[in-house]
């Protein structure tokens, strides 16, 4: 497999980053800490209003924000460079950061802006899944060469170096296939790369995939329908693009 790699410029990383010991990312996840996570430190004057809890942020709430934004053990992205942009919800794989579908129509009706240059949403459903209705600006990249050739080929990179790009992954359920590529693209960003240097260090989860966002939110959809992956006029289709994907 050819695997893309191109060049990053080296990234300002603290002393104390670098005397840490290699972690695997997905593997342990830090017990007792809290997944609901917020801007970084270097947005601590931004009030971010959380549409995905269908709330403004009230006092008590910004109290919270202002605790974990100064909290010694806040999460960090992939490459340490600064904490979670998004509020995170649980998802099945602790490893992950998972997002709700509010939080992400949050992100594409432009809340974040001030953060974020670019956001990608990678739909890793089959082809005819996707034609049939997905969320609106979703690239399609259901193959792993698909997501090298796209991602990493020629990396997506900030032009402003303050805001970030950050990518959300789904398939119909997010249960298998976009998490899966989720923690490809990181297992080959992490080749690419000294470490702990990456070129997409903040990678998220749709929680509940297409199927949950698409009756949630159908007008972020187009076209505004959802074809099931086990649909039955598509067994074929189904059957390659499983063999593929092995």
């Amino acid at each position: 497999r050819q695997l893309f790699c191109s060049p990053s410029e080296p990234g300002s990383v603290p002393r104390s980053v670098l005397k840490w010991r290699q972690p695997s990312d997905w593997s342990i996840p830090v017990k007792g800490k809290q997944q609901r996570k917020v801007a970084g430190s270097r947005d601590q004057e931004a009030l971010v209003e959380v549409v995905g809890d269908g709330e403004s942020v009230g006092s008590a709430q910004l109290e919270e924000i202002e605790n974990l934004l100064s909290s010694d053990d806040q999460e960090l992205v992939g490459d340490f460079s600064k904490p979670h942009l998004l509020s995170t919800v649980e998802g099945k794989d602790l490893g992950l950061k998972y997002i709700s579908p509010g939080m992400l129509v949050a992100v594409l009706t432009g809340h974040f802006s001030s953060f974020i240059e670019r956001s990608i949403v990678v739909d890793c459903r089959y082809p005819y899944e996707y034609a049939e209705g997905h969320i609106k600006g979703a690239v399609n990249l259901p193959l792993q060469r698909d997501v090298e050739e796209f991602l990493l080929k020629q990396p997506i990179m900030p032009l402003d170096a303050s805001k970030r790009v950050i990518i959300i992954f789904h398939c119909e359920f997010s249960v298998e296939r976009g998490p899966k590529m989720c923690k490809f693209l990181r297992e080959r960003d992490r080749s690419c790369h000294e470490y702990p240097r990456l070129h997409y260090p903040e990678l998220y989860v749709l929680k509940g995939g297409y199927r949950e966002f698409f009756f949630q939110f159908p007008s972020y959809c187009e076209p505004q329908d959802y074809r099931p992956m086990e649909h039955p006029a598509f067994k074929e289709e189904l059957r390659k693009f499983r063999g593929q994907s092995r």
